[in-house]
């Protein structure tokens, strides 16, 4: 099924993914974008205040954008995004943490400039096993609307 901007209503939430983080692909993407020791050495990790090794939070960034892609955005008219308006770290992600998104619709409208796109706006949360929120990020992203409708 393919999704609009109108499949989005404001108050509409959904939960998705069922990632499980390895200490190979956390070491992996550390070493490649991000090779800070608490990333890269369980030894240095240990005397951080993450406690261990734990991904970097761009790492985290990316398991969002592909559960939001494997479970939203390839099945829809998704245009893309004007950036990101706010993204938080809020606890580590340590190998064998198990995460899924949380998704809040906050506000959907209809472009003033282009009638065939609307623009939604979403909170995405990015869960533990536990249920703990170890990242969030507000964004709006752009989607077509269902038969190019202008009212």
């Amino acid at each position: 099924m393919t999704l609009f901007f109108e499949d989005f209503p404001p108050g509409e939430t959904a939960e998705y993914g069922d990632r499980i983080v390895s200490r190979e692909e956390i070491i992996a993407f550390a070493a490649r974008y991000d090779p800070q020791p608490m990333h890269l050495d369980e030894t240095a990790a240990a005397k951080t205040l993450l406690g261990g090794l734990a991904a970097s939070g761009w790492h985290t960034a990316c398991l969002l954008m592909r559960m939001n892609a494997d479970q939203m955005l390839r099945d829809s008219t998704s245009m893309g995004a004007p950036g990101i308006d706010e993204l938080k770290w809020l606890r580590p992600v340590h190998p064998g943490d198990r995460l899924r998104v949380r998704r809040a619709t906050l506000e959907a409208r209809p472009s003033n400039s282009r009638p065939e796109m609307g623009l939604v706006s979403f909170l995405f949360e990015v869960l533990n096993q536990r249920g703990e929120t170890v990242m969030t990020q507000r964004n709006t992203i752009m989607f077509g609307r269902r038969n190019g409708e202008t009212g």
